[in-house]
């Protein structure tokens, strides 16, 4: 990553932590923008951010971050080897799946922070990051696990953790 895709990655951070293009800028406590390393050769996409990620304002910190972690170490990585982002960056009340407008308002965000961090894999982390990236309408169980040419790199889905 150059130093200008670097600076474009940090500046488009700043402006998704004041971002109000949908309802859910109302509800948020922090942006979920994303976590890692910047020029990772594995970044790995999950659907929306939960309690404890709205709390701290970084993805898969709460239970589910702590399976991934472990995850992560099965492979021989750790989350600073890895960049981590979500389709949405602000949680949905009560967790709710996000909805057709409010991933629309982010997918922006995430197609820059893809174009800029340029992963060789993208690991999507449940349904509905499979569902955006693969633009399929089947079902996580049908789609894990496979490896699918995508971008000019590869896309592999998987269970959310």
């Amino acid at each position: 990553m150059s130093e200008e895709q670097a600076c474009e990655l940090v500046a488009m951070g700043a402006r998704a932590a004041s971002c109000n293009l949908c309802p859910l800028a109302e509800t948020r406590y922090k942006v979920v923008f994303g976590v890692g390393d910047p020029a990772a050769d594995l970044m790995l996409v999950g659907e929306a951010p939960g309690y404890h990620e709205d709390q701290q304002g970084e993805p898969f910190v709460g239970a589910a971050g702590k399976l991934l972690d472990r995850l992560l170490g099965e492979i021989g990585r750790t989350r600073s080897q890895v960049y981590i982002a979500n389709v949405l960056k602000c949680r949905p009340p009560n967790n709710r799946d996000p909805l057709p407008a409010e991933v629309e308002a982010c997918s922006e965000y995430l197609r820059r922070q893809l174009v800029l961090i340029d992963p060789k894999v993208v690991l999507t982390l449940g349904n509905h990051s499979t569902r955006l990236l693969l633009k399929r309408d089947v079902g996580i169980s049908r789609l894990r696990g496979q490896v699918y040419p995508w971008w000019n790199r590869l896309l592999v889905p998987t269970l959310h953790p």
